[in-house]
């Protein structure tokens, strides 16, 4: 079964179809350049051509990079603030004439590492935390997600953590890995000290790098781990929850639609 996924981010939107029984893109992703400014109209645009590279017809999920309750978007920190308040999902919709779930940007990386990934068969809490432009966050209980939780706005060093210890932080204050490594073990040791998970999947682009940050994190009960599906997961987790919003709706066109037909 193939259901299309499309990454919305502060840089560039990224979509595939991803095949749902493996877990993984059916095909090579393609990507376009986030607008400047990111107004709703504009990166819609930047979505209906990510989704017509592929001639794709049916369903389609989509991240958004903030807070997505009921299809309206409610925060807007690395996009045009005109997001706010916004029914997204029904922009979408209209804009690409197909039925549309969004969701917030790392739930949908949670939901692929969960089922697909590093924390596969893992129960209890599990915090998958994606390093990048922020720190976005994705909270799961005995596999069951709680939508929204933004831990990468907790306060830390009297400031967001995010601007304390993204990788956007490392980049832009040259840090060492060794020195970046001791700001994200501060952040962990804050979150478990708040949620107390059995495991920490890392995130982001950065997660490709984890020989170089994890084995110096110290005095973290959890167990820590890189996420396995890294960039695709955002992909991969927007398709999961299209396909489950068809699954929940009979009356929608399904799950199983494809590349439209030529002509």
């Amino acid at each position: 079964m193939k259901v299309f996924g499309v990454d919305i981010g502060g840089s560039g939107i990224k979509g595939a179809p991803v095949d749902l029984v493996r877990g993984e893109l059916a095909d090579d992703r393609y990507k376009v350049l986030t607008p400047h400014p990111a107004t709703p109209e504009a990166v819609i645009d930047g979505v209906k051509e990510v989704v017509d590279h592929f001639g794709w017809s049916g369903p389609v999920g989509a991240t958004f990079p903030g807070v997505v309750v009921d299809g309206t978007t409610r925060s807007a920190a690395n996009v045009d603030k005109s997001w706010i308040g916004l029914d997204a999902a029904a922009a979408l919709r209209e804009r690409l004439g197909a039925p549309v779930t969004l969701l917030n940007d790392a739930d949908a990386a949670g939901l692929a590492e969960v089922h697909f990934g590093a924390g596969r068969d893992h129960y209890g809490t599990v915090i998958v935390l994606t390093f990048g432009t922020g720190i976005g966050s994705a909270v799961f209980t005995d596999g069951k997600l709680v939508a929204n939780t933004e831990l990468g706005h907790l306060e830390l060093s009297g400031r967001d953590a995010e601007t304390h210890a993204s990788t956007r932080a490392k980049d832009e204050e040259d840090l060492s890995w060794h020195h970046w490594a001791h700001r994200v073990q501060k952040y962990l040791a804050h979150v478990e000290m708040l949620f107390s998970p059995e495991l920490f999947v890392i995130g982001g682009g950065v997660s490709r790098k984890a020989e170089k940050f994890l084995p110096l994190i110290k005095g973290v009960k959890a167990e820590i781990v890189p996420a396995q599906l890294q960039n695709s997961a955002g992909i991969v987790g927007a398709a999961m929850a299209a396909a489950a919003a068809a699954a929940a709706d009979p009356g929608s066109d399904g799950p199983a639609a494809g590349p439209a037909a030529a002509g």
